[in-house]
Parts: C-alpha cells; structure tokens; sequence
C-alpha cells in the first residue's frame, strides 16, 4: 500500500484548480487545458505533493483564438472537419468547438502553449483523442492536405469504397504527422532548455470503439513514433455499453466488450519498453443515468481491465469533480442526488488497490488456450457502404453515439464481422484476445504466444504483403488459423497492392487469395481433410466461406464458428481437452483473486471462491469465507492467506486511502492516512493482537472490528479536512494523547 509515487502507477486528469474534495492521492495528476490558468493550476497540484502531467485535446478544445486568427492574423475555421453537407463536426457548442483538420499550423500553434506548461514544469504531456470522423473529409484543408498526399485532385470521400479507404488513410495519417512533430519539437525543447527529458502519452480509445463508432485515429501507426512514450487506454462505460450483436440479440454487454476493448490496448504495447495506463470512470460522459447503474458498470470495467495482467498502471478518474460533487438521477425519480456515501468509500477502496496490481505470480484457472482475433487499424477505414452512396449520420458530438446510431445504418454500426469472431469465443469462456494484425511485421515473434488465430478481410485490410509470409510462417510452425470470409467485401476492389501488378507479378481478387498463395493452398480443393480444415506443416488451417457477419446474427451462426474453432484445435493436438468451454474468468494477481462470471453462456452455474478473501468493491470490505457469484456479477478479492506478512508484522490489506509512514509503536502501530476531505474511509489490515482502542490525530476514537479468524482489523474513520488523518492503533492500554 505504501508506495513511491515516481512509479507513477495511479493518476487522474482534472480541468479545475485543486481542491481538497476530489484529493485523490493518486501518484500523479494530469492537469488538463491550455488556457491561460494553467500555470496556475499546475502549481497548486505541484504543492501538494503529486507528481504533474499536463492534458489536452490533439483533435479538439476551446482553440477558439487559434480558428479567429487571434494567434496570427490569419482565420483557420476552413481547418474544422466537416461532412458532406459542408457542416462542421462539433464537439462543443458554446463556444462552437469543432474537431480539427490537424494542419502544420495547427500544431504549431499547440506547440507554442505547450511550452508553457513545459515552462512551468510539467514532466509528461498527454495530447488525447486525434479523431478524424469517418463522415468528415469534405473541408477546404482536407482537400489541401490530400492533393499534397496523394499528388491527384480530391475525390469525395462517399462517391466509393476506395475514396473512402483513401481518405481514411490520409486522416490517420495526418494525426501521425502533428503528434510526430509535436513530440518530437517539445522534448528537444525542454531537454535544451532545462535539461529535463519530457515524456509524450496518446490517450486514446481502442481501435474497437474507434472502429464501431466510425472514427479514424492513428493507433499503432504511434508505435513507430520514437517520441510517443505510450498510451492510456480511454475504456469505460460510455464506450462498453455501445451495443453489439451476439446470437442475433443486439443489446449492451459491458464486461464483455470492454474485455475485449483492455486486450487490444494491452496488444499495443506488448513487447515494447512503452507504457500504457487503463482508465475507468466511476460514471460516464452521459449524465442520465443513476449512480447504481454508474457503479454496475464501472466494476464490470474495473473487472474486465484486470483480466489483462500485461498492465498494471491506472488513470483511475477522469474528472473526479463531476463524480465527488456532481448530482445524478436518483433511483426514485424524485430529483438528482451526491454521490452515495458506501459508493464514494468502494470507489477508493478500489483506486488505492489499483496502485498494487504489479505482481510476479499470475496465475489463470486452467491452462489457456490463446486466441487471437485479429484486427487491423484499417478495419477503421471501411466505414461507409460505398454501394448506398456512403450514408451520413449527420452532426454528433462524438461522446454519445446513441444519435448517430438511430439515423445511421444500425447493422454497419454494430461492427458484427468482428463480434461475430470474438463474442462465440468469449462467451463460453475460451481465452481470446484482439490481436493487432499492423504489429505482425513489427515485431519477429510477435504471434508466437498464439496457439489460434482467427482472421478475416471483410471488414479490414492487411497493410502490407509480407505480413502473409510472417502468418505463413507460424501456421507451418504449429499454429492454426481459422479464416473467415467469402470475398464478398466491396473493399476488396480498392487500390491496394493485392491487385495492381506491379512487383507482385500479378493481382489478386482480394488479399485472401495472396494469403492463401503464401500458404500453398490455392488448389484448396484437392487436400482437404472435412469442414473446410487442411493440414499445413506442423499447422493448420480452416477456412469457413461465410461472411462474418453471418456468425453473429444467430445461435447457429455462432455454434458453427464455435465447432470449427475446436475442430481445428483437435486436429493439431489430438486431443479434445484441449477445448474447454466454462462460463467464467478467474485470474489470480498476487494475493488478488479476479474473477466475473458470464451471462448468455453455457450453463446458469455460480463460480465458489474459497476464502478467507476480503471483498475490495465492498465498502466495509469484509472478511468472507465463501463467495459465490452468479452470471453477471464479479469480483476483485484479496485472498488474506496468500497476502499474509510475517509472523507478528502489521501490513495493510486494502484502504480507501493512501497509507503512508505505517509505524510499529509500543503496544501498537500507526500511520498517515490521506484522501478526499470529509469522506468515510475504511482500511483493513494484518494485526497480529486484538486492539483495545484506536484514535483519530490523537482525539477522537475510531471505530473498529476485530476478525479473530484471519487476526486482521477493520478501522472507520474520515479524512480531515486537509486531507490528512493520523491514526493511532493499540493492543496495549494507553493514556489519551500518548504513544
């Protein structure tokens, strides 16, 4: 619990100047805005003692002297993103606050307030969310920007498949040129000015929810950037719910979408030295809803996020303001209420454990089997049918896809082709993981942690050719790929190398059938083993000729895909076992037990976890020597056996509050306990004798209770009003006022 905040595992990002009711004594703090109070609310967070980065949009903000030519003379509003109808897409309507067009002048003007913030000390910039709207590309600088990319006369994006791939690609390419330069510019600035190497981070949301809701971001493009640092993976509720297709019911599965949203993040730094934090938001952008469906939410992200033990740093908080003194409906109708207090002391509880998740014993139930979906960053570029003449949804703000989602094409913005590949699998409990397709030839051994593959070009493309010869590679060498696809993409027809001569020698009718060359399996027919599987090497592969599509919209769509997954792995290991089907995930995390339980799977049955385990999402977080959950419900559980301290040590189990300077006395301990003013707090912790009394800054008394079964104590108390309590525990009588 007692931690160096330069590890830097825990943060939050807030806009406003510091104040002691949202103090969530987190390592660092993201100060977000480049207005003009930014110095200032650098130095009040510096003050208190937090380690402090700054954040702002890359794609959108209150840049509004940059649009009116305050900055130089010269007006940008022709840099806005704006649809077919020649509208800007907005992010913000008082002010007007569209997304941008990131031109080299709108990063040069970026760059000039970044340096102040440089200048005041900040030691990382985060630039969040380059988004470039799929339905955007219509704007003058667009147009500009294209004639120079492309070195041909604009084509309008939604007049077909491949102005519409081009178009995607310039957009993801511009935001990889400004974040390029961007970091690159500010660290040899701060490095040559005050000898302080400055660190740059992308916040940004997965290539899934990007994808889903029709918006272009550069994604692993940044892995090639030297001066990108890493990321922060913007996965919480507002992008979990979006609604997705599984066994032809469409509806909101959070845990499950989000599980898949961590992983693919978790991919973009697999392998690498840079770093990437998880956030979760105890609400939500939409301010509708109630703190209970808030909470439900939010533990099936927090859930979901530590089923992928590859990352244990957290932004555990955007905005803590809206959450510690914000109003939401109340359950009952009757108004709007503050936050519930148990709600308040379960969020903490859970943020300060967020801070002890870097562990060497990983430990999943079962042995797993490994697969890997595989999805490319250019699934965002095939977001309109071009056939339909490319429908536009109209303005949206970008937070909410509801309303786009109501005018637009419900079916293309389900993103059912990848869902149809990846919830049959989750659902009944096979490990698997989006796999970033752009990474294969990054990275030699990139796939080797993947026993199955599964991959399909009717909703993306590969990027380059030779990423077929790594594939080919792995299946000869044991693995099995099950292809996905009937050719039926518009897409396939696109300029791409696939099918322009060139070096190739001759052109293909989609890049399947120049994987499938690499593979040696272009007379597909001859060799064929039963249920579309061939035998190749050491390795196999199955092809199933069916749009992906398909695989989602019922249960036989998914029992099929299902049947041939396990097919396939049965062939290459003999061995049937090798397929097991559960209902739940349950990974330990050093003392921590994570564990949820799936609805829509094969059985109703509960998961038991044996305890003693103290309950982390519960505020009183209490001793229980049995739990069971039910489908639908998780868990985070620290397991009080695995965790215990030596004989006669005291140590900390779990707190809603950072723990600091824990002391053994004469007959007792201490410690400093700091949080959010005014809020209840409780901690447990290993004791090694009953107490007799505890006190609050020597005055007051603190509520205790004793747990003789696993000899640990549980203390109520609250954070003082500046954010500071002293707490004296004994097991020895004492006088009032002495230690």
């Amino acid at each position: 619990m007692q931690r160096d905040r330069t590890q830097e595992r825990t943060g939050f990002q807030e806009s406003a100047p510091y104040h002691p009711d949202y103090d969530l004594q987190t390592d660092f703090v993201m100060v977000y805005g480049i207005d003009d109070t930014m110095p200032e609310r650098i130095r009040q967070w510096k003050e208190r003692g937090y380690i402090v980065h700054l954040m702002t949009g890359v794609a959108w903000g209150n840049y509004n002297r940059y649009l009116d030519g305050e900055v130089d003379g010269e007006p940008h509003w022709d840099e806005a993103q704006t649809d077919r109808r020649r509208e800007m897409i907005l992010h913000g309507t008082k002010p007007v606050i569209p997304y941008m067009v990131p031109t080299i002048s709108f990063g040069r003007y970026l760059g000039e307030r970044i340096r102040i913030a440089v200048d005041a000390g900040v030691e990382a910039i985060h630039l969040e969310e380059p988004e470039f709207w799929v339905n955007g590309g219509y704007s003058e600088a667009f147009k500009r920007e294209w004639q120079l990319y492309y070195k041909e006369p604009w084509i309008p994006p939604h007049t077909s498949a491949d102005a519409q791939f081009r178009a995607s690609k310039l957009k993801a390419y511009l935001y990889t040129r400004v974040l390029d330069r961007l970091c690159g510019e500010m660290k040899e600035y701060a490095l040559k000015r005050y000898g302080r190497v400055l660190r740059f981070y992308v916040p940004t949301h997965s290539l899934i929810n990007y994808t889903q809701w029709r918006i272009v971001s550069p994604q692993s493009r940044l892995i090639e950037l030297p001066a990108v640092d890493g990321y922060i993976a913007q996965i919480w509720t507002g992008t979990s719910r979006t609604p997705n297709v599984y066994e032809g019911v469409r509806k909101e599965r959070t845990f499950e979408t989000a599980y898949l949203e961590y992983g693919i993040m978790q991919e973009l730094v697999r392998g690498t030295d840079r770093r990437m934090w998880f956030l979760h938001d105890p609400i939500e952008d939409n301010p509708n809803h109630t703190w209970a469906d808030y909470k439900q939410n939010y533990l099936k992200t927090v859930t979901a996020s530590l089923l992928h033990p590859g990352v244990s740093h957290f932004e555990v908080a955007p905005w803590p303001r809206r959450i510690f003194k914000g109003t939401y409906p109340a359950e009952d109708g009757s108004g709007k209420e503050s936050i519930p207090p148990a709600y308040a002391t379960t969020l903490l509880n859970v943020m300060h454990s967020l801070g002890n998740m870097e562990h060497d014993v990983i430990e999943s139930d079962g042995e797993p089997l490994q697969v890997g979906v595989l999805i490319a960053d250019s699934a965002m570029f095939q977001r309109m049918r071009p056939e339909e003449g490319a429908r536009d949804a109209g303005k949206y703000d970008g937070t909410d896809p509801e309303g786009f989602q109501q005018e637009g094409d419900t079916e293309l913005l389900d993103f059912s082709p990848f869902y149809g590949l990846a919830l049959p699998l989750l659902k009944h409990g096979i490990p698997v993981r989006p796999v970033q397709l752009d990474n294969v030839r990054r990275y030699p051994g990139y796939l080797a942690p993947y026993r199955v593959l599964v991959l399909s070009y009717e909703f993306m493309k590969p990027e380059f050719p030779d990423i077929h010869h790594a594939i080919a590679q792995w299946v000869r060498e044991g693995g099995a790929l099950i292809y996905v696809g009937d050719d039926s993409d518009p897409y396939h027809g696109i300029r791409h190398w696939w099918n322009e001569d060139g070096d190739h020698g001759r052109a293909y009718g989609s890049p399947r059938a120049h994987l499938f060359e690499q593979l040696g399996t272009v007379d597909w027919g001859k060799i064929e083993l039963g249920d579309g599987i061939r035998q190749l090497g050491k390795g196999a592969i199955c092809w199933l000729q069916v749009d992906p599509s398909d695989l989602a919209r019922s249960k036989s769509g998914a029992d099929r895909f299902r049947q041939s997954v396990q097919k396939t792995v049965t062939l290459l290991s003999g061995d049937a076992s090798d397929w097991k089907p559960k209902n739940y995930y349950k990974l330990r995390r050093g003392p921590y037990w994570v564990a949820a339980v799936l609805e829509e799977s094969i059985s109703s049955d509960p998961l038991v976890i044996r305890g003693p385990v103290v309950d982390v999402f519960d505020p009183q977080l209490s001793v229980l020597t049995e739990v069971r959950l039910d489908p639908g419900q998780q868990a985070l559980l620290y397991d009080v056996e695995a965790g215990r301290p030596p004989e006669g040590e005291v140590a900390v189990i779990s707190a809603s509050s950072r723990l600091e300077d824990l002391t053994g006395l004469a007959g007792g301990f201490r410690f400093i306990a700091r949080g959010p003013a005014n809020l209840k707090a409780t901690a447990r912790l290993y004791c090694p004798v009953q107490p007799v009394s505890a006190t609050q800054d020597r005055t007051a008394s603190v509520a205790w209770e004793w747990d003789s079964a696993t000899r640990t104590v549980l203390l109520r108390y609250e954070h003082g009003e500046k954010n500071r309590s002293e707490i004296h525990v004994y097991w020895e009588e004492q006088e009032l006022g002495t230690s």
